[in-house]
């Protein structure tokens, strides 16, 4: 049996995106339980994960609920010793907490000014004082985790861990608001926006339900800064190159086209996630050659 796994809007929901991510960047096997925010449906499903009130929230296979990203990182890294949540090192892994720590406790401005939003890019916000006092913080404290790692690389703490599933977000709102950071955090932004998992989650999210009016601002538009999705487009019809969706093995109902070429998926979300970004899902890539 696996986890499940209580998520909002992939769009907006930073929270989230961090629990999803201890998941999906660790292979980690997990039931996906989806609300949408701003609505009955996340208190509703909530009911199923009392005394929980937020998500993202995990039911264990043993039936346990538990909250709160960092007890989840923590439950996780206990269940799964070998997969890479904390550091091996104990400096490493000292640095990764109490980044993850102060990430989760921290940086209200920013959260607060710049909610996440994956599906634009803004030229400019005009950040009041109080989130350039944030982004000053965080570009310290990422390069003292540099500092104090020793290894080179474009992660905080050596290789990719819990430290950077929390700060997946803010790399997000940096990218969305075109937040003034320096050459070095601005790096380490790019890395989220080209990681395998990061990719996958954005390209669920620009097709996951309705635009959310909440976040909507009125600044001037750019194009997203990470990777430029290879142009893919939905089509009618279920003449496809495969008879069974590349993900679940299910009979082709939905179609896209790619290089003049037609492939078949087994519902409009499993097609239009990969009409989003092609190049995030090997499964796809595979089926493409």
């Amino acid at each position: 049996m696996s986890h499940e796994l209580v998520i909002g809007d992939r769009a907006y929901s930073s929270w989230s995106l961090r629990g999803w991510l201890l998941f999906e960047a660790f292979g980690l096997p997990v039931k996906i339980r989806q609300a949408r925010l701003y609505s009955d449906e996340l208190p509703e499903l909530l009911k199923e994960f009392a005394p929980s009130r937020t998500a993202p929230t995990i039911k264990t296979p043993e039936g346990w609920v538990i909250w709160e990203s960092l007890a989840i990182a923590e439950e996780l890294a206990t269940r799964y010793p070998g997969a890479g949540i904390w550091p091996a090192d104990p400096r490493a892994r000292g640095v990764a907490r109490v980044l993850a720590a102060e990430m989760h406790a921290g940086f209200a401005a920013l959260r607060g000014y710049c909610p996440m939003n994956l599906r634009v890019s803004y030229a400019d916000c005009a950040p009041p004082p109080e989130v350039l006092a944030d982004l000053d913080r965080l570009q310290a404290i990422w390069a003292w985790a540099r500092d104090q790692r020793g290894t080179a690389g474009p992660w905080l703490c050596g290789d990719y861990c819990a430290a950077d599933v929390f700060f997946a977000p803010v790399a997000a709102r940096i990218a969305t608001y075109n937040l003034p950071v320096g050459r070095d955090a601005m790096a380490y932004v790019g890395a989220h926006l080209h990681h395998p998992a990061f990719r996958r989650w954005r390209a669920m999210g620009l097709v996951d339900g309705a635009d959310q009016p909440f976040y909507e601002r009125d600044y001037p538009l750019r194009p997203w800064p990470g990777p430029v999705p290879r142009p893919a487009r939905a089509v009618e019809g279920t003449r496809a190159e495969n008879a069974a969706c590349p993900y679940s093995g299910r009979p082709v109902t939905h179609v896209l086209q790619l290089d003049g070429r037609r492939f078949g998926f087994c519902n409009a979300f499993c097609r239009d996630k990969t009409v989003a970004d092609p190049e995030a899902w090997p499964a796809f890539m595979a089926l493409l050659g």
